[in-house]
Order: C-alpha cells, then sequence, then structure tokens
C-alpha cells in the first residue's frame, strides 16, 4: 500500500524541537510508547538474558560424556550471544533514560525464564530449550506491544528474537541427534515383510 501524499519535511521546526528538552537524550517528543513500561520490559528480558548466560555457562561446564565436547561448545556460543543480548538491552535501556538492573537481588523473580541446572546432557539441553521456547514467546509478545511505538525497541527485540529461535532449532537438533537416553540415536530397522 503506497502513501501517495508527498513527503514534507519542516527541517527548520525538527531543528527547533531537536534542541528542546535535550537532556532526554534520543528520546523525542514524537516518541510514543509508554517510556516506563518498556524500560520495565526490558529490565526483565535484560534478566531473561542474564540467566540464560548463568545457566548454558553452566552447562558448558557440567557437560560430560561421549558427545560432551560438541555439545558443550554449543553451549559456550549460546551463552556468549545471550551476553551480547543482555549488553544490547542495556544499552537500550540507558538509550531510553532508564537504568539497566544489575542487581542480583531478584534476578530469578524478573527473568523470564528458569535456571534448572539438569542432572545429564540431555536434561541440560531439555531446560536450556524449554528457556528459549519461553523467550521466543516472550519476546514476540514485546514485539507486538511495542509495535510502531518504538520501531528501534522493537526492531532490536526482533533481533534477539531470531537469534532465540536458532538456539531453540540448535538444542532441539542436538536432543534429536543424542536421543532420549543420552545416546546416539540409533537409525529405525525397516519393517520385515
Amino acid at each position: 500500500m503506497s502513501n501517495n501524499k508527498p513527503f514534507v519535511l519542516d527541517l527548520a521546526a525538527v531543528r527547533k524541537r531537536a534542541r528542546e528538552h535535550i537532556e532526554k537524550g534520543a528520546v523525542t517528543q514524537d516518541y510514543k510508547a509508554d517510556r516506563a513500561t518498556v524500560i520495565k520490559l526490558l529490565n526483565e528480558a535484560l534478566a531473561t538474558e542474564i540467566v540464560c548466560v548463568l545457566r548454558y555457562k553452566r552447562h558448558y561446564y557440567m557437560a560430560s560424556g561421549i558427545n560432551a565436547k560438541s555439545v558443550a561448545a554449543e553451549f559456550l556460543e549460546h551463552a556468549n550471544e545471550e551476553q551480547e543480548h543482555a549488553d544490547q538491552i542495556a544499552r537500550r535501556i540507558v538509550q531510553l533514560g532508564g537504568a539497566p538492573d544489575l542487581s542480583p537481588k531478584g534476578l530469578s523473580t524478573r527473568s523470564h525464564s528458569e535456571y534448572v541446572e539438569g542432572n545429564d546432557l540431555v536434561e541440560m539441553l531439555e531446560e536450556d530449550l524449554v528457556a528459549e521456547r519461553i523467550a521466543i514467546q516472550t519476546y514476540r509478545e514485546i514485539v507486538q506491544y511495542l509495535g510502531n511505538d518504538d520501531p528501534t525497541t522493537r526492531r532490536m527485540m526482533e533481533s534477539i528474537l531470531a537469534v532465540e529461535e536458532e538456539h531453540a532449532e540448535d538444542l532441539s537438533s542436538l536432543l534429536e541427534e543424542l536421543g532420549k537416553k543420552g545416546e546416539p540415536a540409533k537409525p529405525a530397522k525397516p519393517p520385515r515383510g
């Protein structure tokens, strides 16, 4: 659907408005979202990412067994990517005039996902997959909430969401490869006949 109206920019007015309320930094008068709510949602997402970093790091160090080396490498890669997400989110909170809540106190209650250790490689993969699925669902809801009211935060969350979906696919594939008991999956026997 194209807009047939000509694009007209009142540059003098834009320049004047840019000088007003400069203490608000990147937040201009046309910012439509409820900033306090967005900052709260981003601090919850920040807590979620930190909990994921911690869980993936534990799983990286605790991975053992015949398939541990390749799975541990995946855990470490995911931990590093989750840390990048946390950094992006913290920077955006500051841009919006908020403060990233990095306090360990209450971290688990602010996080959407839980910190579950898992007893073996399969349980670790399952817990990480559950956490990724939670992040996917809640981040999708945040993206929908933001809509066009805060396109910068929405795009950032969409980018993070895409990586979380890749993580979920990676974990699901690893679980499939390991089979239910943590052993390599055996090919199905052909039917007798």
